[in-house]
């Protein structure tokens, strides 16, 4: 489909979503001061993935908002990347700006040489070092989310991530993908590239269901019955340990069914409510019983 109004809507909306998607995962690492559970290789090779995504977004002309899409990319994975060394090998700030920034340069220069020679190629009908850059960003993305899939597999949980980054990546790819539907000419290529991720993602998603959510609701539910259990259970006001306290209400006994109103006047004039205290001494042989009649 050749509509593109809606790839540059579509591709712009992506664009936003993968521009504030390791937001949320910055702020949790920095609120918490660790990066336990997460990958420092992940965000790494999605830092390289980046390049020959940006490569491959700008010389096959995708919308403005699919170029700058793998540069913000980059830079957000490196700097997640560089706080897990920021806060668990408790490097300064400016050890970790001395090793950030000349690999973010180096990667701007591989991308820029990349473009250049990748256009004269194109330019010949060569066509395939595009595709080489375009399994390479393929290969990277799914490899850093599959390296997560392996923490899952040991641990047993979704650790160290954060959903809210999750979904605003994945729906990243999902705009992303549907932008590259309405591009003037189909590119399967860049259908997988987002496509995979997309279902990697899902897969992380199902994980965090059955490893995280499922056991999350069985503990509530569970704590929820030992409180109603606790709230219904029997108390005695004043117990004591060796002291049992029995009142005795003013009740009609069973024989009073067949009296008449008077004489159940007269009957409740009679009546004395008594209070019985019952205590046992240590050894328990002894009881004393008082009884008080109602005033």
């Amino acid at each position: 489909m050749n509509v593109p109004i809606a790839a540059n809507i579509l591709g712009t909306i992506g664009a936003i979503c993968w521009s504030v998607q390791l937001i949320p995962q910055i702020i949790i690492n920095y609120r918490r001061h660790n990066t336990i559970g997460l990958q420092p290789s992940m965000m790494m090779l999605w830092a390289w993935a980046g390049v020959p995504l940006g490569v491959y977004n700008i010389v096959e002309n995708f919308n403005i908002a699919l170029r700058i899409q793998p540069q913000i990319l980059t830079f957000l994975s490196l700097t997640t990347w560089i706080q897990c060394f920021y806060y668990e090998k408790h490097w300064s700030t400016l050890h970790a700006l001395a090793v950030v920034v000349p690999i973010a340069t180096l990667m701007g220069g591989i991308q820029t040489a990349l473009i250049i020679a990748l256009r004269i190629s194109h330019s010949k009908q060569v066509q395939w070092p595009i595709t080489l850059m375009a399994v390479l960003s393929a290969s990277l993305l799914s490899a850093g989310v599959l390296r997560h899939y392996w923490d899952i597999y040991v641990h047993r949980t979704v650790r160290g991530i954060s959903f809210i980054f999750v979904a605003i990546d994945a729906a990243g790819d999902l705009f992303s993908l549907i932008s590259i539907l309405f591009q003037p000419t189909l590119d399967a290529i860049g259908l997988v590239i987002y496509g995979a991720e997309l279902v990697l993602w899902i897969g992380v998603f199902a994980c965090g269901g059955y490893f995280n959510l499922v056991p999350w609701i069985g503990k509530k539910s569970k704590t929820s019955r030992s409180n109603v259990l606790a709230n219904t259970s029997p108390r005695i006001a004043g117990h004591n340990p060796g002291v049992e306290e029995i009142t005795l209400h003013n009740l009609p006994s069973s024989t009073s069914v067949f009296r008449t109103p008077s004489s159940e006047i007269a009957a409740a004039c009679a009546r004395t409510s008594a209070f019985r205290r019952i205590s046992t001494d240590d050894s328990g042989s002894r009881v004393v019983v008082t009884e008080r009649a109602a005033d």
